[in-house]
């Protein structure tokens, strides 16, 4: 019976790591919101025209391969129209960027996204806009009929209070908050940079605009949602009561509009700070989780990270699974059907592969981590072929490479530093082969849909006695599943995981199981199951 069982184990081995020669033909269940979303920007991701940069009928020439990919949502970084590249300042908030089309283009886009059942979430940047903006134009004059929508101070109090400049933050190098007119006595805020004004939610009017804004992508355009941009600061840190209740007003707001919307906020803080912030949004960015993550792999042993200050700690005890839990009880304290996101690195931080300094193996057992684990996780475009990118932001923001040769639908818009064709595999190659970061991630993303465990499943830590071992239990409607991650540069023989013997999916074709022990290679990951009865 043993023999038997390692023979269909290992059968199951093969399928799992097996080429995707051709497509899966089942279809595969639908998850949302407990599924896999994929982040774009738009710019760099597929070019269409030939002008260089990326565009929405690009993108949507690619929602076959999302698709592929098994990625039901996708969040799409600002669309709107901008003087900036990356368009975090916008300067009309109901109107499309002229490079990236037309507002027919983006309903075309969705219509299609609709079509294949992928959910489309959009940046939406209401902390602050462009300086460009007609409202900021207009405020700029000290009687302007749109002054009071931005934050402004007498220069002579602010330097009296020692608040002309503010510390660095994990979400902002910029020190310098308060900025001068010129020929005028008072400053107006910006914590982001100048050409970022705060916009002034103290004031009633600001506020009904800026939820007319939302009624409109939400009902006349037919978005499913928004990424809040820099939701933490609304109000500044000593206001945080006013900032929840404003998010709790908005997401009421939103629901009148659209019942089912998605909200997801980026609050860029430790587990305390966040989670009264989750009773105003579906979701929010669980950073410590992604930073424990990182650093467990990078140091090959279970640890615990957290945000602390303007950077973030290393802790002694903990791992993944605990910062899960105790996020996961922190934020439904405050709204029972939050979603937990998940996630490895965001277009605002040094691209995967590049912080484990181009270690493939260690890329994707993060990526392991990342998709065994509960919550709703979110993928930066680029990832999945194993892009690189160190800061400065631009060149974690580069080109998509689709293929070796007339790659037609690369972007052109900036000379990549990190993504050539001499040093990541384009997708066309990767697809080709089994053991590429590709399939590894699309097998991956494939079995977590298939599997309503992974999906739903809460996580429950293991202990094997072995920091370098990291495993948990997933259950969900009486069924339970054994996830062992290796974090070391060695083989483990594992022993003692009766009753899990039955090999459900494994990122490696040389594991090896015989009736006593279980020997799982570096950086490889294993998911077993009871047998049957």
């Amino acid at each position: 019976m043993r023999a038997n069982l390692w023979l269909f184990s290992m059968a199951l081995i093969t399928l799992a790591c097996s080429p995707m020669e051709k497509e899966l033909k089942e279809s595969l269940p639908d998850r949302w919101p407990n599924a896999v979303t994929y982040e774009i920007f738009v710019q760099s991701f597929a070019d269409s025209d030939g002008d260089g940069i990326g565009d929405i009928k690009g993108m949507t020439s690619k929602l076959d391969y999302l698709q592929e990919l098994g990625v039901e949502a996708v969040w799409l970084m600002p669309i709107n129209p901008s003087p900036s590249y990356h368009k975090y300042d916008v300067s009309d908030y109901y109107g499309i960027h002229s490079d990236y089309g037309t507002m027919e283009d983006f309903q075309e886009f969705l219509k299609e996204a609709h079509q294949r059942h992928i959910k489309v979430i959009m940046d939406l940047v209401i902390n602050h806009c462009s300086r460009l903006h007609p409202w900021f134009l207009n405020a700029l004059k000290e009687d302007g009929e749109y002054r009071d929508y931005f934050v402004w101070a007498d220069k002579a109090g602010i330097e009296a209070e020692g608040n002309l400049l503010k510390a660095k933050t994990g979400d902002s190098d910029n020190i310098h908050q308060w900025n001068e007119v010129s020929g005028q006595d008072e400053l107006y805020f910006s914590f982001f940079w100048s050409g970022m004004p705060d916009l002034n939610y103290d004031n009633p009017k600001l506020r009904e605009e800026i939820y007319e804004i939302g009624n409109f992508w939400l009902t006349k355009i037919g978005v499913d949602g928004f990424r809040l941009d820099a939701a933490k600061h609304i109000y500044p840190d000593h206001r945080a009561a006013d900032n929840h209740a404003f998010w709790k007003e908005f997401k009421t707001k939103m629901e009148t509009y659209k019942p089912e919307v998605y909200l997801v906020g980026e609050v860029w803080a430790d587990l305390p700070t966040q989670a009264p912030f989750a009773q105003g949004f579906s979701a929010l960015f669980n950073f410590d989780l992604a930073f424990s993550i990182m650093e467990t792999v990078k140091n090959g042993q279970i640890v615990s990270a957290t945000i602390h200050e303007h950077a973030w700690k290393v802790l002694d005890e903990g791992s993944p699974v605990t910062l899960f839990n105790e996020s996961e009880k922190a934020f439904k304290q405050y709204n029972p059907g939050f979603i937990n996101t998940t996630f490895l690195t965001n277009h605002d931080q040094n691209r995967v592969m590049s912080f484990f300094e181009n270690h493939e193996k260690k890329a994707k057992l993060a990526t392991s981590i990342l998709l065994t684990l509960p919550g709703a996780p979110y993928i930066y475009y680029g990832e999945e072929i194993g892009m690189r990118g160190l800061k400065p932001d631009e060149l974690i923001r580069e080109p998509f490479l689709w293929e070796t040769k007339n790659d037609s639908m690369r972007t052109q818009w900036m000379e990549p530093t990190y993504n050539t064709t001499n040093v990541v595999a384009p997708l066309s190659v990767q697809r080709k082969d089994s053991g590429s970061i590709f399939n590894h991630y699309k097998s991956l993303i494939h079995f977590r849909r298939k599997s309503a465990v992974m999906t739903y499943g809460g996580v429950e830590q293991i202990d094997l006695a072995n920091d370098e071992l990291l495993a948990f239990t997933r259950s969900h409607a009486g069924d339970t599943v054994l996830v062992v991650h290796n974090l070391s540069s060695r083989v483990k023989r594992i022993r003692q995981l009766e009753p899990y013997s039955l090999i459900l999916f494994t990122s490696s074709k040389k594991v090896r199981q015989t009736a006593d022990v279980l020997a799982l290679p570096p950086y490889q990951t294993i998911i077993l199951s009871k047998p049957q009865k």
